[in-house]
């Protein structure tokens, strides 16, 4: 009996001991101990009714090849730090700027990535009393400070972003369920704004504030029922998809305030929104304590994966591990140590062609192209999954077995560390071309990995459904706003619009910097293009199903037994408290927890840049 206890206590223990590496198909990811940011003192921060931690990132592109820069909030208190990842030990003696708020906390920052130097960057700061601040961590200067009143709106901010490729606009999601969009050099007012109605759909409407002289914010969104949790924008900034209490995602085209679809949570509300790095697939994550995979084309729930024991508090997809590549066959001889070159080679020639061809498989007249997404999750269950989302999941109706075999033999090479693994695989669907699924601007992804762990689909599983869909682009009158090149300030146009508002506010949205040229286009916000009427797609969508009893065995919420099952590829407790940050960078995976740790995972082949460095010099830390 007494043998039976202690082996049962020590089953425990190692259950909940706390994980410092894991491996996966492509090798070991390590915890760096030296590179962990926390506050100065390194003591573990009581996070009693505390805001969760949040991390944001920028690189300022100086000429010390070391530009990377964080900025996390624990408590009261907003750090920002030199980053040096995996180079070298953090040093937290010496931040760049440290503010410590009274009566309020920061909940959430972004910084705007196009404008930041090596002299100034502008980082917006949401708070938990409803304001949102406008900093320079660099030049140590607080410029702006919204709703400084509370006029806008009283709750928590749960939210912030810059809108993708503007200097001047941001987005902010609050407790409320209300959104606005603001723009940096407009003021707020000194009354409470009056709106009037733009655009309402279901359980959605979107309002212009009306105003003499333009001021923030520039529209409302109200959006679902209770907080609306996270928002996130696709890859080429044109849609964007929110999570809310109420267990529903919502993906809207931005620039004409229209839904595109919806999810509901299999329970519970959704906290966590991601896109995939082509703009197809979406990935949420909740109080179900599952991650759910959305296909942006078709509308529809495509897989659920279920490793967490608790609420998912982030979910974010890994751009430098997901990949694709073209059906051809690849021809290998010679001794193994040549293979291992060949592929090595391959990979580093194929990455930077990697955008290209995951828009190829939109093109009818390429050859087939097979994809590999890598996302991962943390949650309040101090857990971290990885998961990979590949053809079997995608197109269910297609052969695999060239896929396995292939993947076998590479399983069974051993290649160093470091190393990419390239799977080769044939595809025979093409998916339709939509202005959605396009990204502009974003990194090239890196090369492939194996096959994912899932379980089978279920014999009633619905074939993917392939469409192609015709953007036609309509041209509108607008007036730009802010524009830097310019140098010219806001205005607003007076014109009629469908919904029957005699007035309304022309808005420029996208101030984009004219030395991308990827961005030489401007996108405007013009309220002259949007439609009063809600598309066919979207009513049989949403039509009477917002109760959760209605909404269970439908394409918003298909049963468990209707979509395949996702395991995770690994699910290691890696922290003490709960888990609430996970950020994929090209060396490293950046987590965080509520006691105000910030840790580096090297990736495999990355670890001994920095313990070569600095095993002898540098501190402890706390290994969480």
């Amino acid at each position: 009996m007494l043998i039976s206890k202690m082996a049962a206590e020590g089953g425990g223990k190692e259950m909940n001991e706390i994980k410092t590496q894991f491996t996966t198909r492509e090798g070991v990811y390590k915890l760096l101990t030296h590179s962990e940011y926390s506050r100065p003192n390194r003591v573990p921060f009581n996070s009693q009714g505390s805001n969760p931690v949040k991390v944001s990132f920028v690189n300022v592109n100086d000429q010390s090849g070391n530009g990377d820069r964080i900025c996390f909030n624990v408590g009261r208190e907003l750090y920002f730090y030199i980053y040096k990842g995996v180079r070298k030990a953090a040093d937290l003696s010496k931040p760049i700027d440290k503010r410590i708020y009274k009566g309020t906390q920061p909940t959430c920052h972004d910084f705007n990535h196009p404008t930041a130097t090596a002299e100034s960057v502008s980082l917006l700061v949401g708070f938990s009393a409803g304001q949102v601040q406008l900093i320079d961590p660099i030049k140590k200067e607080t410029s702006k400070l919204f709703n400084e009143e509370r006029l806008i709106d009283k709750s928590r901010v749960t939210c912030v972003k810059w809108v993708p490729y503007s200097e001047n606009l941001f987005l902010v999601s609050h407790a409320s369920g209300n959104m606005y969009l603001y723009n940096v050099e407009h003021t707020c007012g000194t009354t409470a704004p009056h709106y009037q109605l733009l655009k309402q759909g279901e359980n959605y409407s979107v309002h212009t504030c009306k105003s003499k002289s333009t001021r923030n914010p520039l529209l409302k969104w109200t959006v679902g029922e209770g907080a609306l949790n996270e928002f996130s924008f696709s890859p080429d900034g044109k849609f964007l998809a929110c999570v809310s209490q109420d267990g529903f995602l919502r993906v809207f085209n931005f620039d004409s305030v229209e839904l595109h679809g919806t999810m509901k949570s299999y329970f519970g509300g959704l906290l966590c929104v991601c896109w995939s790095p082509d703009g197809k697939y979406i990935v949420a994550g909740g109080e179900d304590d599952l991650v759910t995979v959305w296909s942006f084309l078709d509308c529809r729930v495509i897989a659920r994966g279920h490793g967490h024991k608790s609420w998912v508090s982030v979910v974010a997809f890994d751009h430098y591990t997901t990949s694709v590549e073209e059906s051809d066959p690849l021809e290998f001889s010679g001794s193994d140590e040549d293979f291992q070159d060949q592929m090595i080679n391959f990979g580093r020639d194929r990455a930077n062609s990697t955008q290209s061809r995951l828009s190829k498989r939109n093109s009818t007249e390429s050859r087939p192209v097979s994809v590999t997404y890598r996302f991962g999750s943390v949650g309040q269950d101090t857990q971290l999954c990885l998961w990979d989302l590949t053809e079997d999941i995608l197109f269910p109706h297609l052969p695999l077995s060239r896929t396995r075999t292939h993947t076998n033999v590479m399983n069974a090479t051993s290649l160093p560390a470091g190393a990419t693994i390239l799977a080769n695989t044939s595809s025979n669907a093409t998916n339709g071309n939509n202005s959605g699924a396009s990204t502009p601007g974003v990194n090239s992804v890196s090369t492939t990995l194996p096959r994912s762990n899932s379980l089978p689909h279920s014999t009633g599983a619905t074939p993917t459904v392939t469409t192609t869909i015709t953007t036609t682009t309509t041209t509108t009158t607008t007036i730009n706003n802010s524009n830097k090149a310019g140098g010219g300030g806001g205005s607003i146009m007076d014109s009629a619009i469908a919904t029957g508002v005699s007035k309304f506010a022309t808005l420029s949205l996208h101030d984009r910097k004219e030395r991308h040229h990827e961005k030489d286009h401007k996108r405007n916000h013009s309220m002259g293009h949007i439609s009063s009427k809600s598309s066919d797609k979207l009513n049989l969508l949403t039509k009477s199903k917002t109760d959760a009893a209605k909404t269970l065995g439908t394409l918003l919420c298909p049963r468990m037994e209707d979509v395949p099952l996702l395991e995770p590829l690994i699910c290691k407790k890696i922290a003490h408290e709960r888990l609430t940050v996970l950020i994929f960078l090209e060396d490293c995976l950046v987590t965080a927890c509520q006691e105000g740790f910030i840790c580096t995972w090297a990736r495999p082949g990355k670890v001994g840049l920095l313990s070569s460095q600095n095993q002898a010099s540098s501190p402890s830390g706390t290994v969480v």
